[in-house]
């Protein structure tokens, strides 16, 4: 399966199949920046999400600083950029960092690891 459609299918079950999403990819001064003013911290990010209406949102990744991240959770770069879709329309969704997000983006990541990466 194509990473669009996987993209596409993974989007229908976090947000609903009528939500809008976009995605950008953007360099890492430019996520710094973007970091900065929307969470105050001055630092690369891998990814910033930024819901824009209950049906709309957008999601900003830096490919650099996702593959150095990938490491960190012992994934290749491309499976990686998979499980940072996830987290991003979980915030999407209106979750936050913890223990639950975590058990979900983990379920919804090992299900489609399997299936399609």
């Amino acid at each position: 399966m194509k990473h669009s459609k996987l993209i596409e299918e993974i989007k229908a079950k976090i947000l609903g199949p009528k939500y809008e999403l976009s995605f950008v990819f953007v360099a890492k001064n430019k996520i710094r920046a973007l970091n900065k003013k929307f969470r105050n911290k001055n630092e690369p990010t891998d990814i910033l999400s930024f819901p824009l209406s209950k049906i709309l949102g957008e999601i900003l990744i830096c490919r650099e600083i996702a593959k150095l991240k990938s490491t960190d959770f012992n994934m290749k770069p491309q499976s990686f950029l998979i499980f940072l879709v996830i987290h991003g329309m979980l915030h999407l969704k209106g979750m936050k960092h913890g223990a639950k997000m975590e058990k979900y983006e983990l379920s919804y990541y090992s299900r489609y690891r399997r299936r399609h990466l």
